[in-house]
């Protein structure tokens, strides 16, 4: 059952492995989620007390105890209930992210190339999230950080906090690639047009939660292709997570021959398939 392989590889510190050895952030936060949805407070309290191990003092959180900087997985702590979490903590990790984008969206990096004469691109002009700091913002990283503002918006008014999430919706919309759907980031890679992966589209569909547009249906046929060849646990959990954000329920069943061996995956194939709400699902 998830439930126990789930409950059986959770650390003594209270972290939990990607697959076997130490903690990190992502997998974590992802068990957390699943065993608070499933009734583990116990284990999901020890998952807390880990997560709150990693914070640093910028706000943010770091993947794992031995880096310093914080980076994107920021996002999945705040998805984690504030009053669980603790309200400092949770309320750094939101500003955190309100402040955080993508470099090419920075003033430093717009007036280099106002000198320089450079036209920019559409999907130059809305600032999405990095992986880290300083470096330029891709889906991932983005439809997880709007999946943890829109989050945060049920806990509390945050100033500015609705236009962030339109910007990076904005940002997913113009990054959709011709044929549907998204890939990582670039629309355009060395000049060639690119094509959409299975997961990076469902993470954005289940970011885009609630906007009405041509393009998120158009998102959705792709969605709904790739299920049907679907052969990765990663791939099947998203695009299930996406379409439900739509009210497009997929089949809970499986297809034959995907295997679900890392945390992330159990984890997150419990919280596309149960039926109790969470931040992930939640339109």
């Amino acid at each position: 059952m998830p439930i126990e392989t789930l409950l059986s590889r959770q650390n003594s510190d209270g972290g939990w492995p990607y697959l076997r050895g130490g903690s990190w952030t992502e997998p974590t936060a992802y068990a957390i989620l699943a065993l608070l949805s499933a009734g583990e407070q116990d284990a999901a309290a020890r998952g807390m007390g880990w997560i709150r191990s990693v914070a640093r003092p910028d706000g943010g959180t770091a993947p794992r105890r031995e880096v310093e900087e914080s980076t994107w997985v920021t996002s999945l702590v705040a998805l984690l209930p504030p009053d669980r979490l603790g309200q400092a903590y949770y309320q750094r990790s939101v500003e955190w992210l309100l402040r955080t984008a993508g470099q090419e969206t920075s003033l430093a990096t717009r007036l280099r190339e106002y000198l320089r004469g450079y036209t920019r691109a559409p999907e130059q002009k809305f600032a999405g999230w990095p992986w880290m700091p300083g470096a330029a913002a891709w889906v991932g990283p983005t439809s997880l950080a709007i999946l943890a503002l829109r989050n945060a918006s049920r806990q509390r008014h945050w100033p500015h906090l609705a236009d962030r999430v339109e910007d990076g919706r904005q940002f997913l919309l113009v990054r959709m690639c011709q044929e549907g759907g998204w890939n990582h980031g670039s629309v355009h890679p060395l000049g060639y047009e690119a094509h959409p992966y299975p997961e990076t589209t469902g993470m954005a569909l289940a970011a885009l939660a609630g906007v009405q547009s041509p393009k998120v249906e158009q998102g959705i046929a792709v969605a709904r292709r790739f299920l049907e060849g679907c052969r990765s646990a990663d791939a099947w959990n998203w695009l299930r997570l996406g379409l439900a954000a739509h009210g497009r329920w997929p089949a809970d069943d499986s297809p034959a021959g995907i295997e679900y061996r890392t945390t992330p995956e159990i984890a997150l194939s419990l919280l596309a398939g149960g039926g109790t709400a969470n931040p992930l699902r939640e339109s």
